[in-house]
């Protein structure tokens, strides 16, 4: 009697065992199908993908630890793939430079601006915008100022309000600090006395 039951435990404990090796085969076999990936194309080289990229922007740049200029911008990409590698300013920057006392000397606004920091190079396009401490008011579409030459210049129609006169013309070369500058193929309106 002992071997009929050991016989039908063991029969049932086969059959359970079986019935769960089935199952999990069959398990294996419906969940295994083959997956499927899609890539995305890649949409841009990799040297146009910015390195960094800021919003809203407000900062404060210091020389030999005092505070020379404050930047805005509403956005400011960094593009450090590029040949050669620069900072895009494609919304508009505002600048002012600071005296020693920390007062506002120069103003800049520009509607676009690129900075090739290993040139020491500031592209400026668009609704050019500089007063200078002197109280001159610049207007252009297109400056470019050197930092390593300390000096501005443009190909473009300029136009420089001062107190007493206004002076325009094609083409504009300036020191840095604005206070020594030539325009080309001027015209302009001078007082006169009589």
């Amino acid at each position: 009697m002992r071997q009929q039951q050991y016989a039908k435990k063991s029969l049932t404990y086969n059959s359970t065992t079986i019935a769960l090796g089935v199952i999990v085969v069959l398990f294996l076999l419906f969940s295994c199908k083959e997956e499927t990936r899609t890539a995305a194309l890649s949409t841009a080289e990799a040297d146009s993908i910015a390195f960094m990229s800021s919003y809203g922007v407000s900062t404060l740049i210091s020389d030999s630890g005092r505070i020379s200029y404050k930047v805005e911008a509403e956005e400011w990409h960094m593009y450090e793939k590029r040949n050669p590698p620069y900072w895009a300013f494609e919304k508009g920057i505002y600048l002012e430079k600071y005296d020693d006392s920390l007062r506002v000397e120069t103003t800049l606004r520009s509607d676009t601006a690129y900075y090739y920091d290993k040139l020491g190079l500031w592209q400026l396009f668009g609704n050019v915008r500089i007063t200078t401490a002197k109280g001159e008011k610049i207007f252009t579409h297109k400056l470019f100022w050197s930092s390593d030459s300390g000096r501005i210049y443009s190909d473009s129609y300029i136009k420089i309000e001062q107190r007493d006169q206004v002076t325009e013309g094609i083409g504009f070369s300036s020191n840095q600090d604005m206070s020594v500058w030539e325009i080309l193929n001027t015209t302009g309106i001078y007082p006169i006395e009589e």
